[in-house]
């Protein structure tokens, strides 16, 4: 019997239990593995036709269009057997036309001996981050390779990435062989090729097969036309490969807390999903980051308490000790925990239009956790191609980089290779909360571990109360000539004709010592505001009023030193002045060079400026004197 007949016979028989017993097909439904697996390839190698193909031979459904199959079946009278494979690729399209095509297009079907979500990922370049997103689940990846074309450059990248990412079970589908004869040799060169390249890169094994989506060759049945091809049809190998399901389970327990529950006074548990391992009554666990131990009382689920608990459940655990955990951290087993550091080198997908900015300040999140980081310049950039590692000052959209990255206190992790849930992590942009970067970490960084904080007995409120004053950081923000430094200095003067202890920290003379070594490109400007931001925390602890003159053009990375400070201590304050006006005073005439071409990235011609959304206070220089304004910023600083 024919692998199509069988298929067929499973969906009559799955329909009969349907009508028959709808509880017991749900058990069976609910009991069969779920593979989920990855199309990806270049443009146009017949990603959406090789899935519209699965899905019409299999007689399989859309688990989001049965209500609409099931319509057309009882308009034509024939059960579902004569939906038009044509009109069913069309709909792919339809869909890819109408912008899919930038996103990940997921797919939910089922055989009768396996569940499958397949996402359908874009072949454009552009598009490499989407795929980047879609494989991040993947059990497996079906690569394409269109016939005619052979080995591409995005065959290259979405092959490396997948096996980045960690996806061991890699199909070579070497895709619309109807349109090259079918022809042996080609087929055997393209995967030589392939093979050639895999090597390389460290895939040891893959499975290779002639197919076409198009024609039906080799997706459900044996195709006549390659009786040279002794391997399975590629459903037999997605019913049919081996999922390394009980391998999280073997691994230490780990569980990142998603959140404290605390019904009532009698209760507290803390809620997550067991990212691998085992834990049961009894257990000693430690909490991480701050390594407190306890011992596990209850292990608590909707259905009631487990005598164990496994990888993937989702469970409330409840300690006998009332120690301080909270979202972020990481539950393990006490003589078995993972790695807490703050160092790390890391490899990075860059996925964001604009370029990444050496040393600003992003969210890393990984896990539940959500912190501070900075990323350091690229150590090198990869070629997908020749796997060259280039050297390289940034990383642009969907470049391939490897670089060091440092967060503001230590987080919980496990090398990506371990443990994706531990060592992979998201960049968020603090201002647009867009996702600018996928990463995956390696190793923490030996400073990491040889460098603590050292703590003094002398408190930063006792050097406050030394002073008679609170602390604080003014900030001043705004185009070059606004004012900025003439009106910090008349601040100054007058906060200490009050006694007040203080420190001016301007733009230029920084740059005469502390800075001397940047220049004026972004990320040097980045860099320049945080080392000025570290200086100034350390003068803001020893209960100084610190006012600081920079144009600072980046909220993030105004945010950033604000977020260095204790809160309440960060006093934004916006001189705003017209361009035109800071222009027309051009006391130092860098306007002029500027406009000549002779100074490059001048915030305000080249180089733009971002203007603060709520400063604490806003001075305008059109309606006020220099005088006026810093009467108005002493007065509220000290009311």
């Amino acid at each position: 019997m024919t692998t199509a007949h069988t298929t067929q016979d499973s969906s009559f028989k799955a329909q009969d239990l349907i009508a028959e017993d709808i509880d017991a097909y749900l058990v069976q439904h609910q009991h069969k593995s779920l593979l989920r697996f990855i199309t990806c390839g270049s443009v146009d190698d017949g990603k959406s036709t090789l899935i519209g193909r699965l899905l019409y031979d299999s007689k399989m459904i859309f688990e989001d269009q049965l209500a609409a199959l099931e319509a057309d079946s009882k308009r034509v009278g024939t059960q579902g057997q004569n939906i038009d494979f044509a009109l069913l690729v069309d709909g792919l399209a339809a869909e890819r036309e109408q912008g899919i095509t930038i996103d990940v297009a997921y797919r939910f079907f089922s055989t009768e001996k396996r569940k499958f979500i397949v996402a359908d990922t874009p072949g454009h370049e552009q598009y490499t981050r989407n795929m980047v997103t879609g494989a991040s689940t993947a059990d497996l990846a079906v690569i394409l390779i269109d016939a005619r074309k052979g080995v591409l450059v995005q065959t290259r990248r979405h092959s490396y990435l997948a096996h980045l990412i960690g996806i061991k079970n890699l199909v070579l589908a070497v895709n619309k062989m109807d349109l090259i004869g079918y022809d042996h040799d080609k087929y055997d060169a393209i995967v030589a090729d392939y093979r050639a390249f895999a090597k390389s890169i460290g895939i040891e094994n893959f499975t290779p097969m002639p197919i076409s989506g198009f024609m039906g060759d080799n997706i459900t049945t044996k195709s006549e036309n390659t009786p040279w091809y002794h391997g399975v049809t590629l459903m037999e190998h997605l019913e049919n490969v081996e999922l390394d399901v009980t391998a999280d389970q073997t691994k230490p327990f780990r569980m990142p807390v998603q959140w404290v529950n605390r019904p009532n006074l009698d209760f507290r548990g803390f809620s997550g999903l067991i990212a691998s391992g085992t834990v049961k009554p009894g257990d000693a666990i430690r909490v991480l980051p701050s390594g407190k131990t306890s011992t596990v009382t209850r292990v608590v689920t909707l259905d009631g308490d487990l005598p164990q608990a496994i990888a993937g459940q989702s469970v409330t655990i409840c300690l006998a000790d009332e120690v301080d955990c909270s979202r972020g951290d990481v539950l393990s087993l006490a003589d078995a925990p993972p790695q807490v550091a703050d160092q790390f080198e890391a490899t990075l997908v860059w996925m964001a239009d604009d370029a990444m900015l050496p040393g600003r300040s992003y969210w890393l999140k990984l896990g539940t956790q959500m912190i501070n980081a900075q990323v350091q310049a690229p150590k090198y950039q990869v070629n997908v191609n020749t796997m060259e590692h280039l050297a390289a000052k940034t990383l642009e959209l969907n470049a391939i980089g490897v670089a060091n990255i440092s967060t503001d206190k230590p987080i919980v992790f496990e090398p990506y290779a371990d443990s994706r849930d531990l060592g992979g992590f998201i960049l968020i942009d603090k201002i647009s909360n867009a996702t600018v970067a996928a990463g995956m970490l390696h190793f923490s960084l030996r400073r990491a571990q040889n460098v603590h904080w050292q703590a003094h007995d002398v408190p930063r409120e006792t050097h406050a109360g030394l002073k008679n004053q609170k602390p604080a950081l003014l900030w001043f923000t705004g185009l070059s000539g606004a004012g900025k430094s003439t009106i910090a200095n008349l601040v100054e003067k007058k906060l200490v004709r009050m006694n007040r202890h203080t420190f001016l920290l301007d733009g230029d003379n920084v740059r005469h010592g502390l800075n001397k070594d940047l220049g004026f490109s972004e990320a040097d400007r980045i860099e320049n505001i945080r080392r000025v931001g570290e200086v100034a925390k350390l003068m803001t602890d020893a209960g100084l009023i610190v006012i600081t003159a920079f144009i600072s053009p980046f909220r993030a990375e105004r945010k950033l030193v604000r977020d260095m400070v204790k809160e309440g201590e960060f006093i934004e304050v916006f001189i705003d002045t017209k361009l035109a006006d800071a222009e027309a005073r051009d006391v130092k005439g860098l306007y002029k060079k500027a406009r000549a071409g002779e100074l490059k990235n001048f915030t305000g011609i080249d180089s733009p400026y971002e203007p603060p959304t709520e400063p604490e206070i806003h001075i305008n220089t059109s309606q006020l004197s220099a005088e006026e304004a810093a009467d108005l910023i002493v007065s509220r600083l000290i009311p």
